[in-house]
């Protein structure tokens, strides 16, 4: 008899995002005249630059002739995008790295919610509140965070993050952590943390012996110079930190797929007879057996963004979605909603109004309005009150939907 992975049958019955895509279609079924915007999920909108299509198409021509044709490649990545992450992204911080330390992957989505297949299942894990879904649902597939109950885990320490303590993770007090997941500029909040702040979180990880897996898929949407863009600007970080990234909203890649992580030699974990074992060693080894490389295209894709004219197409996309953003946060607090982010990063955190839940609110929105948003308590328990909008539209629509939502307020 093949028996069923019992985990699996402790994730919460939906997504969060099919959850809306169901409510949504609902809604279209009945009204089938409207018009319904979607600000929810974080798609990107705008085309590829042309730097990136140019590459593509010559990655294509190298394809279709046998003198240039690739076909499987290195699964830790070729080394021209390495080298291209390595010069650009770290070295010109003053951080670095061994090229080996970077793994390319198929989006920081697969390696965030892989990478937890290293570690021993009765780790404890801690996440801040609210939190990406990926990051518990991976450690529930594997039965790491206990029952649910009450919107939680009981084997998952939550950091809350509100507007009462300014979105500022408090370090674990009580029980002790070992895989702390850290996701800066946020999703779902849009806010980010300071290098003091960041420096607690690296001395709690280097005093209490535990591993940090931070997410800096934002990275590139930072607009304060004083706000880290990757944790190893913090000194120790190299021996307790695991970073991933990705080009998906930095370079509009969320069909292309091509991300990378970095796994410094440093990094270690222990086994129950105290021996260290390197996570470089456990993570190449997984991707040697698991993994088989982003595609070619893909990568040769990415390496086109750090050329000069790739990196001012990219940017000028970028500003694109932050202008997105400012319009979004100036009109939203114009209206009365009290909301976070979109600063440094293409997000908006809004509390509901008058303490109306967040799927109440969804709803009145996508129904007196005909925008979607999505409601903060997908993401977590302290997500409860809040809603969360993303700046990823063309210009139009955003402010079609801006316009919309004020004539919906106006008519309250």
């Amino acid at each position: 008899m093949a028996l069923v992975n019992i985990h699996f049958l402790n994730l919460q019955d939906n997504y969060l995002f099919a959850d809306i895509a169901k409510k949504v279609n609902a809604f279209k079924v009945t009204h089938p005249q409207s018009d319904v915007i979607s600000l929810g999920i974080g798609d990107v909108s705008q085309p590829l630059c042309p730097a990136v299509v140019k590459a593509m198409h010559k990655a294509v021509d190298e394809l279709a002739t046998s003198d240039t044709f690739h076909g499987y490649g290195p699964e830790q990545g070729y080394p021209f995008l390495r080298e291209a992450i390595l010069k650009n992204d770290y070295l010109a911080r003053g951080i670095h790295l061994d090229i080996d330390e970077i793994f390319i992957n198929d989006g920081a989505k697969s390696d965030t919610g892989n990478f937890q297949e290293i570690l021993h299942w009765d780790n404890f894990i801690g996440v801040t509140d609210p939190i990406y879904p990926v990051y518990i649902d991976s450690n529930v597939m594997i039965g790491r965070c206990g029952t649910f109950a009450d919107g939680k885990w009981s084997n998952v320490v939550y950091m809350p993050c509100t507007a009462e303590n300014d979105f500022v993770p408090e370090i674990p007090k009580g029980r002790h952590v070992d895989v702390i997941y850290l996701c800066y500029p946020n999703n779902p909040t849009g806010t980010v943390v300071s290098r003091q702040e960041l420096r607690k979180w690296v001395n709690y990880a280097l005093k209490n012996d535990a591993l940090i897996l931070y997410d800096a898929a934002y990275e590139a949407y930072i607009q304060d110079p004083a706000i880290p863009h990757s944790i190893y600007e913090i000194r120790g970080a190299r021996r307790c930190a695991i970073e991933f990234r990705s080009y998906s909203k930095t370079a509009g890649f969320t069909g292309v797929r091509c991300g990378y992580t970095i796994v410094p030699h440093e990094v270690t974990l222990a086994t129950f007879e105290g021996e260290r074992i390197p996570v470089h060693q456990l993570w190449n080894r997984r991707q040697c057996t698991k993994f088989n490389g982003a595609s070619y295209i893909s990568q040769r894709a990415a390496e086109a963004i750090y050329t000069p004219e790739g990196k001012q197409q990219v940017q000028a996309t970028i500003s694109y979605y932050m202008q997105n953003a400012h319009k979004m946060l100036t009109v939203l607090k114009s209206l009365g909603y009290e909301c976070y982010g979109g600063e440094n990063a293409p997000y908006i955190w809004m509390r509901t109004p008058g303490g109306t839940g967040s799927w109440t609110f969804f709803e009145e929105l996508l129904y007196g309005a005909n925008v979607v948003c999505t409601p903060g308590v997908g993401f977590g328990p302290s997500g409860e009150g809040y809603v969360r909008f993303t700046a990823f539209g063309s210009h139009e629509t955003t402010d079609e939907a801006l316009r919309r939502i004020a004539n919906w307020k106006n008519q309250q």
